[in-house]
C-alpha cells in the first residue's frame, strides 16, 4: 500500500473532524481501548505528558518536548491537526513520521479498521502512541484531540497531566458554560499524578481543586512539598526563574507569554517529582528554538518580510483576543487581513474583537473544510467595508497585490487557512 492510498483510505471511511465537524466525533474510549489491545496496548508502555485545554496547548506541547528534545532525550510529539502533512500529527525529534511507516501501518491493520470502525482520530493515536513504542522514546509529549475525559488519548496514565486554559470552544460537545468545559479538561487528571494548570479562573478554579482532592493530589497551596497541583500564573517565583534561565523563546504571539510559563511550570515539576532528567540550558536551548527543534508552524509566524506577512492559527474568541490585540499594535500603513473561519466557531464574538478602521482592509475568504463559512456569510456578519473570495489562493494573491512594500499582511482564524498559507510560501 503507498502513503496515498492508506490516507485516502483514512479520509474516505472515517473522515477526519477537521473535514466534517460533528460527524467524526466518537466519544468514549471502548473503541480506543479495543484498538490499542488490537496493535500491543502502547500506551501502557509510554510515558507521556499529557496536554489539554482549550486554547495553547499546541504550543505548550511544543515547547515542553523542546526543552526535553534539547536536554538530550528522545521525544515523542502527538498533536492535531495538522497545517499540510498528516505525518506532522506525529514527530519524534523535530521529524514527522516516515510516510511509508503510515502506509504499513494502515496496510497490517486494514481488516481490523474495517471491521470496528474507528474514527479517524482513534487511528491516528493508535497509529501515533504504536510508532512511539516502536521507536523507543524516552517520553512522549501528548496533545488532547477535544475536550479530555472522552479523547481517546486518555487511555493513558501520564507522568504529568497539563491543562492549558478554559475558553468557550466545541461547547456542542463539552457544554456551554466554563465549569462544564472544565469538568471534562479534568477528565486527564489521573490518581498520584501530578497536574499543571496553566491559567486561574474564578469559575474553574474549584473544579479542577475538586477532581485534585477526588485524585489525591491536592495539598496545602501551590508552593508546598505536599501539592501536586500547580496554578503556573500564581506561581510568580518560578516565573523569575524562568525569566531569568530562559529569557528568550522563538514564539512571537503575546499570547505565548502565558504557554511559556505553563511549559516552564511543567519542565520544573518533572525535573522534582520524575525521573525524567530536564536540563536548565535544555529548557533555554528548547524555548529558544522551539519551532526549529520541533517543526512548528503558525503561530504569529512570519511568512513573508516585505511585505510582511503574518499568519496565526487562533480560531475562537479565546485565541484571537490576543491576535486582535496584536494586529493593533502593527505600526505598517495599512494592514491587509485575509480571515475565514469554520461554523463551529463563536463568530460573532470575533468579529466584535477585529479591529477596525481605515488601516484596515478586509478579505474573507472560505477555508478548506466543508466546516466553513463561505467567504459571502463572513462578509455579511462583519457588516462592514471588505471583500468577499471565495478562493483562499486567491484571496492571499489579492492582498500580495495590493499591499505595498511597506504594508501587512495578515492570514487567519482558521487552521486551515492557515495551512494553505503556508503550503504557498516557501520555507
Amino acid at each position: 500500500m503507498t502513503y496515498q492510498a492508506a490516507i485516502d483510505y483514512l479520509y474516505a471511511s472515517r473522515p477526519p473532524f477537521h473535514q466534517v465537524g460533528a460527524a467524526a466525533y466518537k466519544p468514549g474510549l471502548e473503541n480506543t481501548l479495543r484498538l490499542m489491545a488490537h496493535v500491543g496496548n502502547p500506551h501502557e508502555h509510554l510515558r507521556a505528558i499529557h496536554v489539554a485545554g482549550t486554547n495553547g496547548k499546541g504550543s505548550t506541547s511544543h515547547l515542553i518536548a523542546a526543552a526535553l528534545q534539547a536536554s538530550g532525550l528522545k521525544v515523542g510529539l502527538f498533536t492535531s491537526p495538522h497545517l499540510v502533512s498528516l505525518t506532522e500529527r506525529i514527530r519524534i525529534n523535530g521529524q514527522p513520521i516516515p510516510e511509508e511507516a503510515v502506509a504499513n501501518f494502515v496496510a497490517e491493520h486494514q481488516a481490523f479498521l474495517d471491521e470496528l470502525q474507528p474514527s479517524f482520530f482513534e487511528t491516528m493515536t493508535a497509529l501515533g502512541f504504536w510508532y512511539f513504542v516502536q521507536e523507543n522514546v524516552d517520553v512522549a509529549v501528548v496533545e488532547v484531540g477535544l475536550g479530555g475525559r472522552l479523547d481517546s488519548t486518555n487511555v493513558l496514565t501520564p507522568v504529568l497531566s497539563v491543562i492549558t486554559n478554559i475558553g468557550l470552544d466545541h461547547t456542542e460537545f463539552l457544554g456551554n458554560t466554563l465549569p462544564k468545559i472544565a469538568r471534562e479538561k479534568a477528565g486527564i487528571i489521573k490518581p498520584h499524578v501530578p497536574c499543571v494548570i496553566g491559567e486561574t479562573h474564578p469559575q474553574t478554579m474549584n473544579v479542577f481543586l475538586d477532581k485534585a482532592r477526588e485524585c489525591d493530589i491536592l495539598g496545602d497551596g501551590p508552593e508546598t512539598t505536599n501539592c501536586r497541583i500547580w496554578f503556573a500564573d500564581q506561581c510568580g517565583y518560578m516565573r523569575s526563574r524562568r525569566l531569568r534561565e530562559a529569557p528568550e523563546y522563538e514564539l512571537k504571539g503575546n499570547y505565548q507569554e502565558h504557554n511559556t510559563q505553563t511549559a516552564y511550570v511543567a519542565l520544573q515539576v518533572l525535573r522534582n517529582y520524575t525521573d525524567i532528567r530536564v536540563q536548565t540550558a535544555g529548557i533555554r536551548d528548547g524555548f529558544a528554538h522551539v519551532c526549529s527543534l520541533t517543526g512548528l508552524r503558525g503561530r504569529w509566524e512570519t511568512l513573508c518580510e516585505q511585505p510582511l506577512t503574518i499568519c496565526d492559527t487562533g480560531h475562537n474568541s479565546h485565541g484571537l483576543q490576543y491576535v486582535a490585540r496584536q494586529l493593533k499594535e502593527l505600526t505598517n500603513p495599512q494592514i491587509w487581513i485575509v480571515f475565514g473561519m469554520v461554523n463551529d466557531k463563536d463568530t460573532d464574538v470575533v468579529m466584535r474583537l477585529l479591529p477596525s478602521g481605515e488601516r484596515y482592509h478586509y478579505i474573507f475568504t472560505t477555508p478548506n473544510t466543508q466546516r466553513a463559512r463561505s467567504a459571502q456569510e463572513m462578509l455579511a456578519l462583519w457588516g462592514k467595508e471588505g471583500r468577499a473570495i471565495d478562493d483562499p489562493a486567491e484571496a492571499i494573491r489579492f492582498a500580495q497585490a495590493h499591499a505595498a512594500a511597506e504594508d501587512a499582511i495578515f492570514i487567519g482564524g482558521s487552521n486551515y487557512l492557515v495551512g494553505h498559507a503556508i503550503s504557498l510560501y516557501p520555507y
